[in-house]
């Protein structure tokens, strides 16, 4: 017999079975979680009280350590120690020119793998793990196994960096339910909250300068409906750069021109704190190589210039593509641990005229939009507002002299599918190459390649006479799916854009053997941690039943049912799922007895006072 949990009608013992969706802010140099529970978005601890968790990974030979505890390896051992794994997600190697410690193994047309003491890494894998660590978070805090998740991307990733993100959380074994533009759950946890009710059309710039991205997006808000109207950013300029111009500064002060990996490491954590702490004071002292330099917020200003300048440019930008003046604009919301700077608040300052909106936490408003998102998109929330992202860049396709015919324009609101017709251009052709790219300029070899696809079994026709319609459809998370069709025939083709840049076809083999190896290892984790939660809840609802009816129970079987319960709670202290199982069984012996007993004083309550006559009449 179960132990029966009572309550009155209205009062549920457990008031948030629901189901469970978080907002993960998946950051380059911090990453969080949260989720919503009666009604308000709420960032998640660890057991530490700690909401932010540093997205930082070792692999050592035996162990992998994560967030706070793999800080000290930065500089014990920087090459298994991977930082800023977001700024790498979705890029080639190619692509990566700033300065780090890691052994890149690769080639130059795919994203590279980590070489660490553990092996071959890729930036996938990592930020799967960091994701793993979340999940795991809100299982332990919500003691509910996670239905959902909503992870937020920075609004200029592009198909790769979003695919990879979406790869990263399969592994890790979530289920996405959207992947989100920053800039646009910073408007969430601001607008739906605050701005709801007004009658008027708002615009709202969302100024995001985290750890490794920047984006500013323009958004409008009017009768409960969120649109982006413009964006932009830079994928590889954040919080990070700024440590490296103070790194530079310090490199020149102490006139140094090279670094070994494990200085280069010093630096960076010295010129990290100096930054922070300029936020309150107005001068640091940076110790370097048994040297002291003073750093004060003149000259940190000076030195961050140029990436302010980068940053105000954009947001000039922005505005025009908007077709709005700085008039318009009737709040900047501040978002990104970066802006907590008071150079980068005064650099907004001067630019829009006007104080920015900082009221939520700058390291967590993300998050809180991300967890509203997900509650909404679970089925939490009957909220009837409406979510329209844009695209960050134009997607088009390859045509005849290495042109680029755009279908999709930037700054186009999502989901969104566009359709065109395209013909032969040889007699007899029987096949067409769908080349897509992705970018602003008018020659393919300017813009990035997302993937190629072939059109077979198109009619031989003359030159010009076939008509083969290729659709763009891009979805809610900014996913690109193209398809071809012979409009004769019939014959089609299609492709779901997930370009070389994400994980290459030796790692995914690579995975899915490790998944296959320890599929039972993976079993019985689970198996031990289900075991674990639902023996939690029976002792809670042991607990709560002693608070109401002990004294149903005479002293020895009082003694008894705390001896096994104290058994189960040292149990949960070890991973012997048999012990577990057995505790559980001891315990339930008690419990049930002690259930019955209940269960006979709720009846006897219920029946109290009435009359055989009663039960005649009710007849």
């Amino acid at each position: 017999m179960a132990l029966l949990q009572i309550a009155e009608p209205g009062q549920s013992s457990a008031p948030h079975q629901h189901r469970i969706a978080i907002g993960i802010d998946l950051g380059t140099t911090h990453s969080l979680v949260a989720t919503v529970l009666s009604g308000k978005p709420k960032v998640l601890n660890d057991e530490k009280e700690r909401r932010l968790l540093p997205s930082i990974v070792h692999y050592g030979k035996d162990a992998i350590h994560y967030g706070e505890e793999a800080k000290p390896f930065l500089i014990a051992d920087p090459k298994s120690t991977i930082v800023s794994v977001k700024r790498f997600m979705g890029r080639s190697k190619a692509d990566i020119k700033f300065q780090h410690p890691y052994e890149l193994i690769g080639s130059e047309n795919e994203m590279p793998a980590f070489e660490t003491r553990a092996g071959r890494k890729t930036p996938v894998e990592i930020s799967a793990e960091i994701l793993k660590q979340l999940k795991d978070r809100a299982e332990t805090s919500l003691q509910n196994p996670v239905n959902g998740a909503v992870i937020t991307v920075p609004a200029y990733f592009d198909e790769a960096q979003r695919q990879a993100t979406r790869d990263a959380a399969q592994l890790a074994g979530l289920n996405v339910l959207r992947l989100l533009n920053e800039p646009t759950a910073a408007a969430v946890a601001y607008g739906l909250d605050q701005e709801t009710n007004l009658a008027t059309d708002h615009n709202y710039v969302i100024y995001d300068l985290g750890g490794g991205t920047f984006d500013v997006s323009i958004l409008r808000f009017s009768q409960g409906v969120f649109e982006v109207l413009a964006t932009g950013g830079h994928t590889a300029l954040g919080g990070d750069d700024l440590d490296r111009l103070i790194v530079k500064w310090a490199k020149k002060q102490l006139d140094i021109d090279t670094l070994s990996d494990e200085a280069y490491a010093v630096f960076i954590v010295a010129a990290r704190q100096a930054k922070e702490q300029l936020s309150t004071q107005e001068s640091v002292q940076l110790k370097l190589l048994e040297n002291v330099l003073t750093l004060d917020r003149p000259t940190f200003e000076s030195i961050i210039q140029v990436a302010l300048d980068k940053t105000i440019s954009v947001c000039k930008r922005v505005l025009r593509d908007a077709k709005l003046e700085l008039s318009d604009i009737q709040n900047v919301v501040l978002v990104g641990g970066s802006t907590r700077s008071y150079a980068v608040q005064q650099a907004v300052r001067n630019v829009f005229n006007q104080e920015p909106l900082c009221t939520i936490n700058p390291d967590e408003v993300v998050a809180i939009g991300a967890s509203i998102t997900a509650n909404q998109l679970i089925g939490n929330s009957q909220d009837g507002s409406l979510l329209l992202d844009v695209t960050p860049l134009s997607l088009g396709l390859e045509t005849m002299g290495g042109l680029v015919e755009r279908l999709i324009s930037r700054n186009t609101a999502i989901p969104v599918a566009r359709r065109q017709e395209f013909t032969t251009y040889q007699d007899g052709q029987t096949a067409m190459l769908i080349h897509v790219v992705q970018g602003e300029r008018d020659l393919v070899e300017h813009c990035r390649s997302l993937g190629k696809f072939v059109l077979h079994g198109i009619p031989p026709m003359t030159a010009g006479q076939a008509r083969i319609e290729v659709t763009f459809q891009v979805d809610a998370d900014g996913l690109l799916t193209v398809s071809a069709r012979e409009t004769t025939s019939n014959v089609q083709a299609q492709i779901d854009i997930k370009p070389s840049y994400g994980l290459s076809e030796s790692d995914t083999e690579r995975l899915l053997i490790e998944g296959f190896k320890h599929a039972e290892e993976d079993k019985n984790l689970r198996h031990l941690k289900e075991t674990k939660v639902e023996a939690q809840r029976e002792l809670e609802a042991l607990e709560q039943a002693l608070k109401v009816d002990a004294d149903l129970l005479n002293d020895e079987q009082l003694e008894a049912l705390k001896t096994a319960e104290n058994l189960l709670k040292a149990q949960l202290e070890d991973n012997d799922i048999q012990a577990i199982e057995k505790a559980v069984e001891q315990l339930k012996v008690h419990s049930d007895a002690f259930a019955a007993l209940r269960m006979n004083r709720h009846i006897d309550h219920a029946l109290k006072g009435t009359k055989l006559e009663d039960w005649s009449n009710s007849n």
